[in-house]
C-alpha cells in the first residue's frame, strides 16, 4: 500500500469515528454517487491532502515529522473558519486556562502600548510591582537590557511573566526625572482582578470590570454589596471600556446583578446544545440604582452581552463609543489533558434579537475620548454678593456651608476627573442628573 493510500486511509477512518462521536450524519465513504448523502467524505480532496502533505513530507528544504505537519493542518483548518477558531497547543491552552481562572506569575502590572513603548497602565494591588514603588505613567524601555522599542505587547509580556522567584531587570523613564533608573523585580504569583470598585462621589459609585472570568459574576456582587453597606448608591458607573470578554456565564451573572427578570442573551447554533437561552432572575442587587455603561472599540463579547441587555430592557443608558461587535460563541472542545480546539459553535443574540457580530454596540450617548482641559485661575467674576449694600439672603444658613463643603467634592477634584477621563467625567454628569430628576429605583427602567 502507498503511503498516499494508507493516508486517505487513515484520514478516512479518523474523519469517520470522529463523527461518529458528535453524531453527525454520514454516509459510506465510497459512496460517490450523486444522489449521496451531503455529509459523504469528499475522497477526492482527501487524495489531495494527502498527496500534498506526501510533497512536504518528502521534498521540503528541512525535514519535518508527521506530528507537526499534522498539527499544521490541523491549525490551517481552524484558522480558515473564523478569526476566533484555533487549535489550541499544550502552552496555549495553559494560558487559556490562566486567563479564566485568575492568576498567573508575573510582576503585577497592567500595561499598554505607547508610541512603541510599554507604558504601565496601574500596578496592581501588593505586587512586586507595587512594592517596588512603579508608577502609572511609567515607561518601561528595556528588560533585562533588551530594548522594547519594536516589541509587540504581547512579546513584552511574556518577557514580564516566568517562574515565581525568577527575577528580571526593568529600565524605566518617569515623568519629572531626567534620566532612567533600573529597578529589578521578583516574579511572584499574581491575581488577576478582574472587578474593582471605588467611590467617585458621596453616593456615586464606579465598577470597573477588566475582563471576565469564572468568578467574576461572583465578584461583581461582592463590590456592590460592600458600597450599599458603605452608603446608599444614587448611581453606578459600569465601565467595560477595553474589557475583551472571556467566559459567557460570567457575563450573565453580571447583567444578573442589574435586572430584574428578563432574557439576558441567547445563542443559535447548529447542534441542540448550542440553541440556549439565558435568563435574569427577578432580583435587581441595586434596587434600580441609575446606571451608566462605558463601552468603547475595546469591549468585545461578554462586554456586549452585559451593554446589549442592559441597554434593550432600558435598564442603564450605554455611553461612549461603538464596540468591537464579537457576536460569537467558542467552545472549547479538549483533545487531551493538554491540548484543545477553540471552536465557535454559535451567535448570540440581545434579547429583542439584535445580533452583534460584525456590528457592535451602538452607544445611546457617543462621548469620543479626548483631552479636555478646564480653565482655572480664571479673573474672579463679580456677583450680586459683591455689591456694596446689598441684601442678604433671607434664606442664608451658614451653620450649614461646613456640612455642604463635606459633601461637596472640591472643584479641582472635579477638574482632574475631566483632564483624566472625559468619558467617566461625562457618565457621573449624567448620573447626577437622573438623581436629581428623580430617576431612581424602579423608575430607571423607564428611562
Amino acid at each position: 500500500m502507498t503511503l498516499v493510500s494508507l493516508l486517505i486511509r487513515r484520514t478516512a477512518l479518523v474523519l469517520l469515528a470522529s463523527a461518529s462521536l458528535h453524531s453527525l450524519p454520514l454516509s459510506a465513504a465510497a459512496d460517490t454517487s450523486p444522489e449521496a448523502d451531503a455529509g459523504s467524505l469528499p475522497l477526492d480532496e482527501l487524495r489531495t491532502f494527502a498527496d500534498v502533505f506526501n510533497q512536504i513530507r518528502v521534498a521540503y528544504v528541512e525535514e519535518i515529522d508527521d506530528k507537526t505537519l499534522l498539527e499544521h493542518a490541523i491549525r490551517g483548518m481552524l484558522v480558515g473558519l473564523d478569526p476566533h477558531s484555533a487549535y489550541l497547543s499544550a502552552d496555549d491552552f495553559e494560558d487559556l486556562q490562566t486567563n479564566t481562572s485568575g492568576e498567573f506569575s508575573g510582576l503585577g502590572l497592567e500595561v499598554g502600548m505607547e508610541n512603541g513603548y510599554v507604558k504601565v497602565v496601574s500596578p496592581i494591588d501588593d505586587t512586586p510591582a507595587q512594592r517596588a514603588g512603579l508608577e502609572s505613567g511609567d515607561i518601561i524601555l528595556k528588560l533585562d537590557n533588551q530594548p522594547v522599542k519594536g516589541m509587540s505587547l504581547n512579546q513584552a509580556i511574556d518577557l514580564m511573566r516566568g517562574p515565581t522567584g525568577s527575577s528580571i531587570e526593568l529600565t524605566i523613564a518617569r515623568e519629572g526625572l531626567n534620566k532612567p533608573f533600573s529597578v529589578t523585580l521578583v516574579r511572584d504569583l499574581i491575581p488577576l482582578l478582574s472587578v474593582r470598585q471605588r467611590w467617585l462621589e458621596p453616593g456615586y459609585a464606579y465598577v470597573r470590570i477588566a475582563q471576565f472570568q469564572k468568578n467574576t459574576g461572583e465578584d461583581v456582587g461582592k463590590a456592590l454589596e460592600k458600597l450599599q453597606q458603605e452608603q446608599a448608591l444614587k448611581g453606578i458607573v459600569l465601565d467595560l471600556r477595553n474589557n475583551p470578554g472571556g467566559v459567557l456565564r460570567a457575563s450573565v451573572t453580571v447583567a444578573d446583578h442589574f435586572l430584574d427578570g428578563g432574557t439576558v442573551v441567547y445563542t443559535e447554533g447548529r447542534l441542540d446544545d448550542a440553541q440556549t437561552r439565558y435568563n435574569a432572575t427577578p432580583n435587581d442587587t441595586t434596587s434600580g440604582a441609575p446606571i451608566v455603561v462605558l463601552i468603547n472599540g475595546g469591549s468585545a463579547s461578554a462586554s456586549e452581552i452585559v451593554a446589549g441587555a442592559l441597554q434593550d430592557h432600558r435598564r442603564a443608558v450605554i455611553m461612549g463609543t461603538e464596540s468591537f461587535g464579537k457576536g460569537s460563541v467558542q467552545t472549547i472542545l479538549p483533545l487531551s489533558e493538554e491540548r484543545a480546539i477553540k471552536l465557535t459553535t454559535a451567535l448570540y443574540f440581545t434579547p429583542n434579537g439584535r445580533s452583534i457580530q460584525a456590528q457592535g454596540i451602538t452607544p445611546d450617548i457617543e462621548v469620543e475620548r479626548a483631552k479636555v482641559t478646564a480653565y482655572e485661575n480664571l479673573p474672579p467674576r463679580v456677583s450680586e454678593a459683591d455689591l456694596a449694600g446689598r441684601l442678604d439672603n433671607a434664606n442664608d444658613k451658614s451653620e450649614d456651608d461646613s456640612e455642604t463643603a463635606d459633601k461637596t467634592p472640591p472643584k479641582r477634584t472635579l477638574n482632574a476627573l475631566l483632564s483624566r477621563d472625559n468619558q467617566l467625567y461625562e457618565a457621573l454628569t449624567l448620573l447626577k442628573g437622573l438623581h436629581i430628576l428623580g430617576f431612581n429605583n424602579t423608575d430607571t427602567k423607564t428611562l
